[in-house]
């Protein structure tokens, strides 16, 4: 119990001080999705929630877990996706305050040890949180934000459409994160079993 209201008060703090100094549109990334996502799963004991948000973040948290990691074991820039943390512009605060990244894949798997992978869930549940993000993510950011890579993948813009970059992007979700997750964790947790 006192770890589920640790979790949810931290989670509370991440949550004022980024609508403080990003806006709300900031918690739009799936990672922050996510972050939020796990009290409820969390407190409700939810093998669903735990399971959509696994399938949408698990492999992509990973990655920035590598990509800091290397980071900072090589002192260069290895992928970019945690480029941000190596500004010296930006507060030291909100830097720290970004490294719930490192516990989060570890945190959403204990859930699934806990609660269970509901492969009934986990695939369809992530693609129409994919279907619902995505878009909204390209309406409400600017290049600059490029929330969730809507307007392109990193500091690289695209020239394709709005409609068929999304559409790009969301199938790309779908097919190298969503469905090898999906797989993987219906194996394991079809072993564990």
């Amino acid at each position: 119990m006192l770890w589920k209201i640790a979790y949810t008060v931290f989670v509370l703090l991440i949550v004022e001080i980024w609508r403080r100094h990003y806006g709300w549109r900031n918690l739009l990334w799936f990672s922050d999705i996510a972050l939020i996502g796990a009290v409820p799963a969390w407190w409700f004991e939810s093998a669903a929630i735990t399971s959509v948000l696994a399938v949408a973040v698990l492999l992509p948290e990973l990655l920035w877990n590598v990509d800091f990691v290397l980071r900072l074991a090589l002192r260069r820039r290895v992928t970019g996706l945690t480029d941000y943390m190596f500004e010296p512009e930006r507060p030291r605060l909100l830097r720290g305050l970004s490294l719930f990244h490192v516990p989060l894949p570890f945190l959403l798997l204990w859930l699934l040890a806990e609660y269970g992978y509901d492969a009934s869930v986990g695939l369809p549940g992530a693609i129409m949180l994919g279907a619902v993000v995505l878009p909204w993510s390209r309406m409400v950011s600017t290049p600059e934000r490029n929330i969730n890579w809507t307007h392109g993948l990193g500091a690289r813009r695209s020239a394709w459409p709005a409609a068929a970059y999304v559409a790009a992007l969301f199938a790309a979700f779908t097919v190298l994160v969503f469905v090898p997750t999906d797989y993987v964790l219906r194996v394991a947790f079809a072993s564990a079993s």
